[in-house]
């Protein structure tokens, strides 16, 4: 028979058990960053704030957020000149709700620029930042990145709202260059009242599939596109509606690269876009790329690209030109119904297997 003080333990050891030790009682706190040092370890943080702080020359920050974390910024995250590479920056975490109170990132850009961007010159970290999260980013400012600013690469469903990329001060004798806004290697991805002021690619879509670019407001650059496709990266279902482009190179390109021996683009959808002050192509979908209009590969394909459902409008400058495709391997029947171009040049239409509805292209 167990004596009474033996049953007594036995009775009371699940409880005993199950008393939270210290450790986890400490999980899921209020976190502060306001240094690299105090970035490195968020994981057990519910909510974490940013606060102003400098990132020195050689340092590079990583925030990895707890599943589900709400962060919230107080003041501007500022990136001394470096001689570290990209990203400069980096988020990661699943379900995170990060809220930016329109404080700034600050890349200094004007300590890289030279005219040259990542072709030569002085070395330029790139990307400025990498969204490697899912959930809901919002309501901040990147400024002056000395290259490509934004790189998203998520692994599940991400919402970028209300970001502004301000690179407009490279403008001055031309020394910004490969100043890509948002540069989308991932799927499920929505980009929403967004403004991108810089020289290249407001988006640049490389790879991935069900990608929503919606309300942005895009000027001083390429414009929106698809590419360039490289061997083996495939975009499909990707629709750009109710967006402004002003003042760029190009209004709306799909690029893939002559060389490419492999992938391709699926599923696009204009809707709603409008587009104006174009100086080089309002619409430009090739398979020549690096070159606008030249000879086409034949090894990748571009299939069901269309405007539809509402009216994108194209006005292009003197000398430019209104629409251009220029395929090697393209196909399926394209709805271009809802397409006006004006302005310029014509263009020329060579989309091989593809058939092109009638759309309205008028000079002015």
């Amino acid at each position: 028979m167990l004596s009474t003080s033996v049953l007594l333990a036995v009775i009371c050891a699940p409880l005993i058990l199950a008393v939270p030790s210290p450790t986890e009682t400490a999980k899921r706190s209020t976190c502060t960053v306001d240094s690299v040092s105090s970035a490195s370890d968020l994981s057990d943080c519910s909510s974490v704030v940013i606060s102003s702080f400098t990132v020195a020359d050689g340092d590079t920050v990583t925030m990895s957020f707890a599943k589900g974390a709400s962060v919230t910024m107080t003041g501007e995250v500022t990136f001394a000149s470096t001689t570290a590479s990209g990203p400069l920056i980096t988020f990661e975490g699943t379900d995170v709700t990060f809220d930016g109170d329109g404080k700034t990132f600050n890349g200094n850009g004007a300590d890289y620029w030279d005219g040259e961007g990542t072709n030569g010159g002085k070395a330029k970290p790139h990307p400025f930042m990498k969204i490697k999260a899912s959930g809901t980013f919002e309501n901040f400012i990147v400024l002056n990145t000395p290259a490509q600013a934004i790189s998203v690469g998520n692994d599940a469903a991400l919402t970028i709202n209300k970001v502004t990329v301000n690179n407009k001060a490279g403008d001055t004798d031309d020394l910004g260059h490969n100043t890509d806004g948002f540069d989308v290697s991932a799927s499920d991805v929505t980009i929403t009242n967004c403004v991108v002021e810089n020289q290249d690619d407001c988006i640049a879509i490389n790879s991935g599939s069900n990608i929503v670019f919606k309300d942005n407001t895009c000027s001083g650059g390429h414009g929106m596109s698809i590419g360039s496709i490289a061997s083996g990266k495939t975009v499909s279902g990707v629709t750009f509606s109710g967006n402004t482009v002003t003042d760029s190179m190009y209004g709306t390109r799909i690029k893939v690269d002559a060389k490419a021996t492999s992938g391709g683009v699926s599923d696009v959808t204009y809707s709603g876009n409008t587009i104006s002050g174009i100086s080089e192509y309002g619409v430009l979908i090739t398979q020549s790329y690096p070159d606008n209009d030249g000879t086409p590969g034949t090894d990748t394909t571009i299939s069901d690209v269309n405007f539809v459902d509402s009216a994108t409008t194209v006005s292009v400058n003197s000398g430019a030109y209104r629409v251009t495709v220029d395929c090697g391997n393209c196909d399926g029947k394209w709805d271009w119904s809802e397409l006006t171009a004006t302005g310029g040049d014509a263009g020329t239409i060579s989309a091989e297997d593809a058939t092109v509805s009638s759309f309205r292209s008028v000079s002015r």
